[in-house]
């Protein structure tokens, strides 16, 4: 049974170029874990992601220069968009951050087709 891979797209260039800005063992972690969302979907499960419910959910990166975090939500269409990177510098993720990635997925979750 052939499956239809998903694809993933970023909300914005400015997204995008945090995600590629990010140290070369973060960014490494990056492209391996979105190869393996393209194929098996997005929820990877912990320790690679984590839901937070109505669709979003956070990539979990760690590498040699630390950590770093990328939420993302699912759209119909077997679509994944990345929404917001940021490197953690904290135990927990600042409320701010996962705002923004909450703000931008009801905006595209609301936009008119």
């Amino acid at each position: 049974m052939q499956t239809v891979d998903y694809k993933i797209t970023y909300y914005s260039e400015a997204v995008q170029a945090e995600i590629l800005a990010l140290p070369d063992t973060l960014a490494a972690r990056y492209v391996v874990l979105s190869r393996r969302m393209i194929v098996f979907g997005p929820n990877l499960g912990e320790p690679h992601t984590k839901a937070f419910g109505d669709g979003l959910f956070e990539l979990r990166l760690k590498g040699a220069e630390g950590i770093a975090r990328v939420f993302f939500c699912t759209l119909v269409g077997r679509r994944i968009v990345m929404l917001h990177s940021f490197t953690k510098k904290s135990d927990k993720t600042p409320p701010r951050e996962r705002q923004m990635a909450e703000t931008r997925m009801k905006e595209l979750k609301n936009a008119k087709p």
